[in-house]
Order: C-alpha cells, then sequence, then structure tokens
C-alpha cells in the first residue's frame, strides 16, 4: 500500500500531523483513522460474501481479482499456464543472435547461422586480401534481378 512512500515523507507527514491536530489530539485522531479504515474493510469483505452468496454455487470459486481485464485474459487464454507461454516466446526469439545476423550481413561477413548452412568462399578486396570485401567495388553478378526502367507516363 505505501510502496513509495520513503523516510522522509513519513517524518514529514508525522511532523504535520502533530503540527495539525497538536500531540494531546494525535493519538484520538489515530485511533479514529484506524477504526474508519478497519470499517471499511469489514464493509468490503461483507460485501464481497453477499456477492458470492447471492452468484450461487457455480462461482464458488470466483476471485474478484479475476475482474482485472488482464488476469481474466491471462486465465480464459492461457488457462492458468501463464509463464510458460512468455518463457516460449521468450526462449525462441534471440535478440543478440537477431542483431549480430544483421551486423554481419552489414558488413559483408556471413553469419554464424549461415556460415555452417554453406561454405563461406572468401572475397578478394581490391587491396588483394582475401577475407574482407571491398564494398565500394562494384560486383560482377548483381544480387537481385536487373528491374526495367521507370516510365512515369505509364503510371
Amino acid at each position: 500500500m505505501f510502496n513509495d512512500v520513503g523516510g522522509l515523507e513519513l517524518v514529514t507527514i508525522v511532523v504535520l500531523a502533530i503540527l495539525v491536530f497538536g500531540p494531546e489530539k494525535l493519538p484520538k485522531v489515530i485511533q479514529d483513522a484506524s477504526r474508519f479504515i478497519r470499517k471499511i474493510r469489514e464493509f468490503s469483505e461483507s460485501a464481497k460474501e453477499d456477492i458470492r452468496s447471492e452468484l450461487g454455487p457455480e462461482f464458488k470459486d470466483f476471485e474478484f481479482e479475476d475482474l482485472n481485464p488482464k488476469a481474466f485474459v491471462r486465465k480464459q487464454l492461457m488457462d492458468g499456464d501463464d509463464e510458460y507461454g512468455l518463457k516460449e516466446i521468450r526462449s525462441s526469439f534471440d535478440l543478440r543472435k537477431e542483431i549480430s545476423d544483421v551486423t554481419d550481413a552489414v558488413n559483408g561477413r556471413e553469419s554464424d547461422s549461415a556460415a555452417s548452412d554453406t561454405p563461406a568462399a572468401p572475397v578478394a578486396s581490391a587491396s588483394g586480401s582475401a577475407g574482407t570485401p571491398d564494398l565500394l567495388k562494384k560486383r560482377d553478378t548483381p544480387d537481385q534481378p536487373v528491374r526495367p526502367p521507370f516510365d512515369a507516363d505509364a503510371t
């Protein structure tokens, strides 16, 4: 309930309460506030029990937390197996491998998965050293088919 209240904030609230209510009235105010919170909790519990009794025996395992849309969808679609689906998706997608494949493709190197599928042939660069391709040199065989020239009047 008070997860984000720090020590300094709590001390500030106590000092303000002492200044506003005074040291002689502060214990009575704290008792009244705790009594009020206790009555609200009792009222909400009795309302939950009334709703459960009105719904009947079919809904005996009904939880009010299931009314949260995220919890409802998780329970209905995942059949209580909410962790398995996420773990399966996370394990099937390796972001580091995908990024390394893209950087290898941009740098002109073959990725580990492509290298294991096909044997890598070293590409000779303009300086004559094998292994690093010259990206500025025009290739003899185009990777993509040659497209016809664009005709603006035909469109």
